[in-house]
């Protein structure tokens, strides 16, 4: 209890915290291994590599489930993008019967899986309001708030940021909004295009959200339109008879990115036409080249581009002003619509929680040091899940930030009960 005693004997003698304890009903948990926050895929990912390796964690999830995301806020049709292959966790293979592009459904349920089989636990309804390492103990402080308001400190080593890139909904502030008067919603609260049958909806945002939320509002006999705002790749998904993006991968072993860009967008070009054509402007740098300096995925086609060929998908320029069931865009036109979807995607939150500006911006909350360099930061805290490059990504992190928190872990602290009370 070496180090158990190392802490309670300084706080004994820290004035600012015996003056803490005083006015706080909160309960203090130390624990023996590190603290994630977030149990998404990076935090089971991270939680499975570290209990393989015999480090225990605690997960503290503000939710009520594991993958919040996956769970509460996708629409019913999504699939994956890209093959299962490149999506797995580490230690745990998809289901061969799985279909190539998972549902929806499946993730979730391989997801359930890896979590059962690797014993992991979260707490959920544990929001982390605060986040602080304390130099004069040398442990990170956790706060979290629970669903009946009461506060807890998690004490520990190691602090893994789990949270994503996804955290929070970024709906853009547009002049008019509270003038609409019709159904403005952010995709995280779209489920099916069902409840728009026979209506005029437009959806903000190209990405693959955005594209599929189209198609499935067709699918649904809405009417929908399309705002692009900016420049686009779109891709078929697959071409050659395999996954675009495994093509991609195996072409990068043995060619330049900008010349593997090329053979993309030259073979997008005869499968797919020229998207200028249809108000899909390309970008100057190529699909891999944008992606590696920006973070701007391209989008793979699953059928929406025929739509909006066949009119059945009409694009429409950026925004100007919100009317009263209606839309100006900046070239002067006025449509009328029942509802506004907006594809605008996410961010991460961890500036409102972690107090720490070395590792994280406090501008757009991911690690200053770019992929792969970006998981470790200081004084034990590591990131999983900030890299733009998806699942892969998660992977690298979760099993680099195992491998360095196991080189000091065997030091007796250990030996502790996980999630001891003092």
């Amino acid at each position: 209890m070496d180090c158990l005693r190392e802490i309670q004997g300084k706080q004994a003698h820290d004035p600012v915290f015996i003056e803490q304890m005083k006015k706080s009903s909160s309960c203090c948990v130390y624990v023996p291994g590190p603290v994630i926050v977030g149990a998404g895929p990076s935090g089971l990912a991270a939680a499975a590599c570290l209990k393989e390796k015999g480090v225990p964690s605690v997960i503290l999830e503000r939710s009520n489930c594991i993958a919040s995301l996956w769970q509460l806020k996708t629409y019913d049709r999504l699939h994956l993008h890209l093959p299962k292959q490149f999506c797995e966790l580490p230690l745990m293979a998809f289901p061969t019967h799985f279909l190539t592009y998972p549902t929806k459904q499946q993730f979730v349920g391989y997801l359930e899986s890896y979590a059962r089989r690797f014993g992991i636990r979260p707490r959920f309804n544990e929001t982390v309001s605060r986040a602080e390492y304390d130099s004069t103990v040398g442990f990170w402080r956790v706060t979290s708030v629970g669903s009946k308001g009461r506060e807890t400190e998690y004490v520990c080593r190691w602090l893994v940021v789990a949270t994503g890139e996804n955290a929070e909904a970024v709906v853009p502030e547009i002049e008019g909004m509270g003038e609409f008067g019709g159904d403005i919603r952010h995709t995280s609260l779209y489920k099916s295009g069902e409840e728009f049958r026979g209506k005029r909806v437009l959806v903000v945002g190209c990405g693959n959200s955005g594209m599929e939320v189209c198609l499935d509002l067709c699918n649904h006999n809405a009417m929908p339109s399309l705002v692009v705002r900016d420049t686009v790749h779109v891709l078929p998904r697959e071409m050659l008879g395999t996954s675009t993006f495994g093509l991609s991968m195996r072409l990068l072993k043995w060619l330049p990115m900008w010349l593997v860009d090329w053979f993309l967008l030259i073979v997008s070009w005869l499968m797919l036409g020229d998207t200028a054509r249809f108000g899909l402007e390309r970008p100057r740098l190529g699909p891999l080249q944008l992606k590696n300096l920006s973070g701007k995925t391209p989008v793979l086609d699953v059928g929406t581009l025929a739509k909006i060929k066949s009119g059945d998908i009409k694009v429409c320029p950026s925004i100007k002003r919100l009317k009263r069931h209606a839309v100006e865009f900046v070239n002067g036109k006025t449509e009328n619509f029942d509802a506004i979807i907006f594809a605008t995607g996410y961010k991460t939150n961890v500036p409102s929680w972690l107090k720490e500006r070395k590792m994280f911006s406090e501008k757009d909350g991911y690690p200053r040091r770019p992929f792969p360099n970006g998981w470790k930061g200081e004084c034990g805290l590591y990131a999983v899940g900030f890299t733009k490059r998806g699942l892969l990504g998660t992977s690298m992190d979760a099993q680099k930030i195992a491998e360095d928190i196991d080189g000091t872990f065997r030091d007796g602290t250990h030996d502790f009960t996980l999630g001891t009370n003092f």
